[in-house]
């Protein structure tokens, strides 16, 4: 991994907890524009890091749920 991957995915990773913990979930978006006006290239692969990671979890949530409502109806193996 270079060095705008290593970066942008730890400013990523940062800024998804700061957002649990400030309750803005477009935090993202203004640490983005922040980036814009220095580097293109980390911005971008600042954002391509969080929408991932945001996937990642809904994904997780959908399984979660469908594992539990499996579990509700006694259909679970």
């Amino acid at each position: 991994m270079g060095t705008i991957e290593t970066l942008a995915a730890k400013l990523a990773e940062d800024t998804l907890k700061a957002q649990r913990i400030t309750g803005d979930d477009r935090m993202f978006v203004a640490v983005g524009g922040v980036l814009a006006a220095a580097s293109q290239s980390l911005e971008e692969a600042y954002l391509t890091e969080v929408r991932v990671r945001l996937a990642e979890e809904k994904a997780r949530a959908f399984l979660v749920e469908k594992v539990k409502e499996a579990r509700e109806k006694g259909t679970d193996t």
